[in-house]
């Protein structure tokens, strides 16, 4: 999708766009607000079939809680996606169906796509590919926007590498935003083999993704 195409779509889509840090996104003038830091990170997976796979990420979509969450603090389509046990990891199946696209989210683009390298991101070495200050309330998923993957394979060829139905990679677990604090929201995705193809699909590592909480506001001033 072109960059013009892509501006386009979202549009047309209602979505809410902002630039990165400094434009923050949907965060009222007065309102209360913290920041958020987005890492990725890749647990093992079908990883070691590459020599680089570089991702390009040009933005994030999160969306704030609503009404139609369930009550143990997961949407709705948590329940539609199958899981793929690999060791001690546990590998989120998603499509296209999958990802909610529903009204509400808002999408934060940043002022420079960020690339990274999943290959380096193993045993626990993570990346941050953004920092901005967001409302403090509670927030369903963190989503990715990812518009380019260059995978090189061990043996020197070229690996088909997509999203789900060139769908960006959603991480369907509930955070907060709080005020006067940094949550750190590392997402984990790796590159899953399809069948005997020479085919991958970056999907989500659910135990991997972690969020962690940091008070901020005794550094400030």
């Amino acid at each position: 999708m072109t960059e013009l195409n892509r501006r386009t779509y979202l549009k047309s889509a209602g979505i809410a766009t902002a630039g990165s840090i400094g434009l923050a996104g949907c965060a009222g003038a007065n309102a209360a607000t913290g920041t958020l830091a987005t890492q990725v990170t890749d647990q093992p997976g079908d990883i070691a079939d590459f020599e680089s796979c570089i991702v390009t990420i040009q933005g994030i979509w999160v969306k704030p809680s609503g009404d139609d969450a369930d009550d143990d603090g997961t949407d709705s389509t948590d329940n539609e996606t199958t899981e793929q046990q690999d060791g001690n990891e546990t590998v989120e199946e998603q499509d296209e169906g999958d990802v909610d696209e529903s009204d509400g989210r808002e999408y934060h683009e940043f002022d420079d796509p960020q690339e990274a390298d999943l290959v380096k991101l193993q045993n626990g070495n993570t990346q941050l590919v953004d920092e901005r200050e967001l409302d403090a309330q509670e927030y369903e998923f963190l989503q990715l926007d990812v518009t380019g993957v260059e995978g090189v394979l061990e043996d020197g060829g070229e690996a088909d590498v997509g999203t789900p139905g060139d769908a960006p990679l959603q991480f369907k677990h509930r955070f907060e935003i709080r005020e006067d604090q940094t949550t750190t929201f590392v997402g984990d995705f790796t590159p899953v083999r399809r069948g005997q193809t020479e085919r991958y699909l970056l999907q989500p590592v659910a135990n991997g993704t972690q969020v962690e909480y940091e008070d901020t506001s005794q550094n400030s001033g």
